[in-house]
């Protein structure tokens, strides 16, 4: 049997990538047919209310392709944390970012935009912010063992450059992961100034589920992965600060090079999620970060028994309930201007971060080792081969 070149949608190191087997290309109108998730979230009974209208979201990831049909208009200008490595037009370049923008704010394409990716807040707009290169990326080599300070320059440059909510759909879940005092002061700085943040809970779960960091830090909403029968995905790990779950598997997502293809991961999760608080930023612009975190986790749906557990948190996220609830929200309930105080661990200290040398932003390398830890392991199929339009290759 002839074997297809593997997609890695992973930034980094993606362990036990899989190549699954090809299906037929579908036409792009089938596209939106399998787009489960979008039934699933319920999100016809949250767009009665708002689309994401006039809330920014940064996904700090790889890179976002603002000429893909499906997010034309949508992407705003980003920065470039990395400074090297693939640029536009070349086979590993963007495609893990692109891939979290679609499902974030996918508009889709053709007339009406019946065709390709629709995301659960089609109204957002999308604040790239490239902090990670894709694990195919021949320029990983020139980065060094170490975390460097990509991600969380990125998360500070997002925070004051516009972002309402923050996508982190990548971690570091190797087995030398721990917090990075650099990564956990620049969420509370995001947190302090009202910008929710998002992450993937790793895909450790059939490896020992190992903690997966930015996921562990406090006050990120954590999230963690489903099928489509809202059953726990054997890869998504178990942790205690899983906040709430999101649909993971057979996600369709575009690429720049024009074709569809169906992946899995916590990613994927984590993307549906941080649409979901667009959608709830939209609708209460004056809720902060920790009101949010509790809505979706007091709204979530199909929760376990005891209320909560370590593989899918409070439950599968329901923006339209958190939406609702937020209506009844009073500002007193809860500290909209208290952030979660930092780690106090043995690898925290009160001091400042070590000073910066000069290549440092480049070593952001094993940064996420482990895949973009909470990254799309896998990769899928073509669905469909994108029309000659300008722009696709």
């Amino acid at each position: 049997m002839t074997r297809r070149p593997r997609r890695v949608l992973a930034a980094v190191c993606a362990a036990a990538v899989l190549a699954l087997t090809p299906v037929a290309p579908a036409h792009a109108d089938a596209i939106r047919d399998q787009q489960w998730a979008l039934e699933a979230l319920h999100t016809d009974r949250a767009w009665e209310t708002t689309r994401g209208q006039g809330v920014t979201v940064a996904v700090l990831d790889t890179g976002v392709d603002d000429a893909h049909p499906d997010l034309t208009g949508q992407v705003l200008p980003g920065k470039d944390l990395v400074g090297f490595g693939a640029t536009r037009g070349d086979s590993s370049w963007a495609l893990h970012g692109t891939a979290m923008a679609g499902i974030i704010a996918g508009r889709g394409n053709g007339p009406g935009r019946a065709d390709g990716i629709l995301g659960i807040a089609p109204e957002a707009r999308i604040l790239p912010v490239r902090v990670i290169l894709e694990s195919k990326d021949p320029a990983r080599a020139k980065a060094r063992k170490s975390r460097g300070t990509a991600l969380a320059d990125g998360i500070r440059w997002a925070t004051d450059n516009g972002a309402d909510v923050i996508n982190l759909s990548l971690g570091d879940d190797s087995k030398s992961a721990h917090p990075d005092p650099g990564e956990d002061a620049a969420i509370q700085y995001a947190l302090s100034k009202g910008v929710p943040v998002v992450a993937s809970a790793g895909n450790g779960g059939e490896k020992g589920d190992r903690i997966s960091y930015p996921a562990a830090y406090p006050g990120v909403i954590a999230v963690a992965a489903v099928d489509e029968y809202g059953t726990h995905a054997s890869f998504s790990t178990r942790r205690w600060y899983a906040t709430v779950s999101a649909p993971g598997v057979d996600i369709v997502v575009a690429n720049p090079d024009g074709h569809y293809y169906i992946e899995w991961g916590t990613s994927a999760a984590a993307a549906f999620v941080s649409g979901a608080v667009a959608l709830v930023r939209a609708a209460h612009p004056g809720l902060g970060p920790a009101q949010i975190k509790k809505l979706l986790a007091d709204t979530a749906r199909d929760a376990p028994a005891q209320g909560r557990d370590d593989a899918r948190g409070y439950g599968i996220v329901d923006p339209a309930e958190a939406i609702e609830a937020g209506s009844r929200l009073r500002a007193a309930d809860l500290d909209t201007k208290a952030a979660p105080a930092g780690h106090r661990g043995r690898y925290f200290g009160d001091g400042p971060a070590p000073p910066r040398t000069a290549d440092e932003t480049a070593n952001w390398a094993a940064p996420l080792a482990g895949g973009l830890g909470a990254a799309l392991l896998a990769v899928a199929v073509v669905l469909w081969r994108g029309r000659n339009a300008p722009g696709r290759r």
